[in-house]
């Protein structure tokens, strides 16, 4: 039987089971998919801890690339053979093979790997709505995105970079200041011994920024705001320290109007055809050199529970990939 990683009761690391699972012929709409490579992503950890409850026992992951076997009953733009890629849908990434909607899957390019395609789906479409749906980064802009040398941040830098903006960056280390300039973070500001607002303010000459990405949350986002421009875009699309505690929207207003967003991946990417167009937009970047997809750890899948300690430990760069 295939195996995949499991869980019966929220907690660390250490709740993640390797174990033997059935996995019946596709049903109507579905596609069964034998992985090569599956994603970690830090929402994983969310699921596995609890802050996101689901209904246990339950799989986890979101995030894959491989090959389809087999496809179900209504399924006509799939056939077994295909190499595919996909972020979203059910929870069960992480396991030898799976079902899955065949509406989440997109067909990977030839010239895309499968370690690529399991590492920059979740991380590099996020970074596509961020920079061309949820505030459209233009040439000349100058933007703030923290954990720059993360997966999304060092996509995000890159990205930025080819649409001709100027980009600041927070990271925890001078190594990690080292990976986000190479990655075209043109101002890395190392937050354990720099006041970022700070600094943001200075780089700017006093006038913000139109937009922060802040995948932090609350060790971070008041003074995010205190980055902005008036009229600024605050997208808070993560919460790494934990949840933003309530607070008085007025300050949105004596801050210069700003606007606050929470967005999800998951509802930009609902419709298939938006879901095949942002894939289409980064493959075309990825493809054609402008971002680079950096896979600079790789565990084995039975290893996930090492794996979610690294990534919760900060001691990763870039993608990390589980490979079955």
């Amino acid at each position: 039987m295939p195996q995949a990683i499991r869980f019966h009761r929220t907690g660390g690391p250490e709740v993640l089971q390797w174990e033997a699972v059935d996995v019946a012929a596709p049903g109507p709409g579905e596609a069964r998919v034998r992985h090569h490579a599956v994603g970690l992503n830090y929402i994983d950890t969310y699921h596995r801890s609890g802050l996101y409850p689901v209904p246990l026992p339950s799989g986890i992951g979101l995030e894959g690339a491989g090959v389809v076997e087999a496809v179900g009953e209504g399924v006509t733009d799939l056939s077994a053979g295909d190499r595919v890629a996909y972020a979203g849908g059910a929870l069960g990434a992480y396991a030898e093979v799976r079902n899955i909607a065949a509406d989440r899957l997109v067909k990977l390019p030839a010239a895309l790997s499968f370690e690529q395609g399991a590492a920059m789906m979740l991380q590099g479409l996020t970074a596509q709505y961020l920079l061309r749906r949820t505030y459209r980064v233009q040439a000349g802009d100058t933007i703030l995105i923290h954990a720059a040398a993360g997966g999304v941040g060092l996509i995000v830098c890159q990205w930025a970079k080819a649409l001709g903006a100027t980009v600041i960056g927070t990271v925890g280390s001078d190594e990690k200041a080292a990976l986000a300039r190479a990655h075209g973070c043109d101002h890395p500001i190392v937050y354990t011994r720099e006041k970022f607002a700070e600094r943001v303010r200075e780089i700017t000459g006093g006038a913000g920024v139109p937009v922060v990405y802040d995948s932090i949350g609350a060790d971070t986002f008041m003074d995010s705001l205190a980055c902005l421009r008036p009229l600024g875009t605050m997208v808070l699309f993560g919460a790494a320290s934990g949840p933003v505690p309530p607070f008085d929207i007025g300050l949105l207003a004596r801050m210069g109007s700003l606007f606050l967003t929470r967005p999800t991946l998951f509802t930009y990417t609902a419709g298939r055809e938006d879901l095949l167009a942002m894939a289409a937009e980064l493959f075309a970047v990825v493809a054609g050199g402008q971002v680079k997809i950096e896979v600079n750890q790789r565990f084995a899948l039975a290893d996930a529970a090492a794996a979610h300690g690294a990534l919760e430990g900060r001691r990763t760069t870039g993608s990390t990939i589980l490979l079955p």
